[in-house]
């Protein structure tokens, strides 16, 4: 695709539905990249679908590689403040042409992935603060976390 035509894509998206910034949709594009080698199971060269819990997943990792503690508030200020927003703007990129789905693909998808505060957040707590209420472990957690850092290592150019 050609970025020129991702472009005017966005600012049509950005003035139909003006919820979202026109940096989350490019951000929700990386961030489909990401989760997809990050889910890579099919031979190289075939195209690989990710599901909603899959690209949120990666959604998540790929936020805190690249904007750190910041990654509330980016997100925030693009629009993205819940697992719902990510699902409006992918099933906004559907609509325009720019992503695809599959037939059992549906926004509701996205509905209630993971609490935005909690994930983006609670990993840079002090391990002494964080609630064991909260069903993670921290230690688990902090693995997950530098696991992505290797994927992403692994899968840049």
């Amino acid at each position: 695709m050609h970025e020129s035509e991702f472009s005017e894509a966005i600012d049509n998206l950005c003035t139909a539905d003006p919820r979202y910034h026109g940096q989350a949709y490019y951000f929700i594009r990386e961030a489909l990249d990401f989760a997809v080698r990050l889910h890579k199971k099919r031979p190289e060269g075939t195209m690989r679908h990710v599901s909603a819990s899959e690209f949120l997943e990666g959604f998540r990792l790929y936020a805190l590689q690249e904007f750190g503690p910041m990654a509330l508030t980016v997100l925030g200020a693009w629009g993205l403040r819940r697992t719902e927003d990510v699902g409006e703007v992918v099933f906004n990129l559907v609509a325009s042409g720019k992503l695809g789905k599959t037939e059992s693909d549906r926004k509701e998808d996205f509905a209630g992935g993971f609490d935005f505060t909690h994930a983006f957040s609670h990993p840079f707590e002090p391990r002494a603060n964080r609630s064991p209420e909260a069903g993670v472990d921290a230690e688990a957690e902090d693995a997950t976390v530098a696991n992505h850092h290797e994927v992403a290592e692994e899968a840049s150019p």
